[in-house]
């Protein structure tokens, strides 16, 4: 049998083999296969009733393809080198099942409404994927958050203890990020719920006239509104990339504290030996890959979101074959989540606190100043000037070597009158943190109460991602 073609009946001459090793995608873009098979049956559905199909043929072509779904996931049937694509592909095999009614199948469609179909369903199915490996690092941190909301912590601010926290409530911080990474998942779905089939190759289908049915079978909202744009645009997949390198991005700085967190001069957490390496010279090395790897694969995330940009920058509408390095940067993306993704939250799971050392370093470097220009300025002091003496109070402690809550009353009365022995009572990282009871401070019950709210966000997010927006092959209406 000759090589299947979808294009070249113009042609008098074959492809050159070198326009066709650039022309072919890579093996990993068949993992599409599944999107263009119940694409393919709803598509038939469509011809069915254009009548372009009578029953019996529709209902052979839906239900070979539903056989051969099966069988390319067993391996029984695999894409050989002359498969150009998971389109050329998937035309060979029902044709070679079906003879001429396998070869119906083509008409009022595109390769270009095809390729668009096909990664927009892959990427709305790998949101959720995506999202429920988000959901199971934000379990980790909320775990380890709730056994440490009384775990006291210094603050940082310029990489400088800055003020008395709980650590739950520094844990907690990331979450919070990450739950706008999962809020930015579903949001881009929302937008990217429009179907491009329909759109043929840019001006719509003549044969295929009621998209909006296909676009409900498929789980879609609607068809696109414009055929051009439909064929021509790739926001959607420079948008989920965006997510995608944010969310890197946010793993990357959670990684960058755990390798603090973990350094000898920290000595904050022990990573689990399941979770970090050794060193190939050096025994007595415990190192935190895990945290390194993060941090570097964030950066291809954001590389993978500038390739897509720049190679849409310049592109006139509609198609332009440029288009196609869009699965290259979301499947790379991708399949970096899935590796940093249950890693990050195995890490995170299993990490040891060092209680006591937080608690010893909560008030090293003068964390308790603000308490001592809140007291005054509670007493009637201007801020200002209480900010004075508090700066002059800490240049006194420097010159003595000693701690803000280890001067003397003499000391402090010299200072400034003002400073009265009752300041004590705020000098300790307990009523440091107690104070903050406000919507969203460091309080104890505070940090417990947003661990609830977060805890109630979490499980209306794991209900998104437990419903797939697109229905098996053989099941679409």
């Amino acid at each position: 049998m000759s090589e299947t073609r979808l294009w070249g009946a113009r042609f008098r001459s074959p492809p050159a083999e070198a326009l066709m090793r650039l022309s072919r995608g890579g093996l990993d873009h068949f993992r599409l296969t599944r999107f263009d098979i119940v694409s393919s049956q709803s598509h038939a559905r469509e011809l069915l009733r254009a009548g372009v199909l009578d029953d019996a043929e529709c209902a052979a072509i839906v239900a070979k393809l539903a056989e051969l779904d099966a069988a390319i996931a067993s391996g029984e049937v695999q894409p050989k080198p002359s498969d150009e694509d998971v389109h050329t592909f998937m035309e060979r095999v029902l044709v070679e099942a079906l003879g001429a009614t396998g070869a119906k199948l083509r008409a009022g469609r595109s390769r270009n409404d095809q390729a668009a179909n096909n990664l927009k369903l892959y990427l709305r199915e790998q949101s959720r994927v995506i999202g429920a490996m988000l959901l199971d690092l934000q379990d980790a941190l909320m775990e380890q958050a709730g056994r440490h909301t009384q775990t006291l912590a210094p603050g940082f601010t310029h990489l400088q203890a800055a003020q008395p926290i709980v650590f739950a409530h520094q844990l907690l911080a990331h979450a919070q990020t990450f739950s706008r990474d999962f809020s930015r998942l579903a949001d881009w779905d929302r937008r990217s719920a429009r179907s491009p089939l329909g759109a043929a190759a840019m001006a719509g289908s003549a044969i295929a006239l009621h998209p909006e049915i296909s676009a409900a079978e498929l789980g879609y909202d609607a068809p696109c509104e414009n055929s051009i744009d439909a064929v021509g645009s790739r926001d959607h997949v420079a948008e989920f990339l965006f997510v995608c390198a944010m969310l890197g991005t946010h793993m990357s700085r959670l990684a960058e504290e755990v390798t603090l967190w973990t350094s000898r001069q920290f000595r904050w957490v022990e990573l689990d030996d399941a979770f970090s390496t050794g060193s190939s010279i050096m025994p007595q090395k415990k190192n935190p890959d895990i945290a390194e790897l993060t941090r570097g694969r964030s950066a291809r995330l954001i590389a993978l979101m500038m390739d897509m940009l720049v190679a849409l920058k310049g592109l006139p509408f509609s198609y332009n074959r440029d288009l196609s390095e869009d699965k290259y940067s979301a499947f790379e993306a991708i399949d970096v989540l899935h590796m940093v993704l249950p890693a990050m939250a195995g890490m995170m799971r299993t990490l040891r606190v060092n209680e006591e050392r937080m608690r010893a370093d909560a008030t090293q470097g003068f964390t308790l100043a603000t308490e001592v220009a809140d007291w005054l300025s509670r007493r009637g002091v201007p801020f200002a000037q209480a900010h004075e003496i508090t700066g002059e109070m800490v240049r006194r402690c420097e010159d003595l070597g000693v701690e803000l809550h280890q001067l003397s009353d003499a000391d402090m009365s010299a200072i400034s009158e003002h400073l009265k022995p009752a300041v004590r009572e705020v000098l300790t990282p307990e009523a440091a943190v107690n104070a903050r009871s406000g919507y969203g401070g460091t309080a104890p019950q505070q940090v417990q109460a947003q661990l609830e709210r977060l805890a109630a966000t979490v499980i209306l997010q794991r209900a998104w991602t437990e419903k797939s927006p697109m229905p098996p092959a053989g099941e679409a209406a």
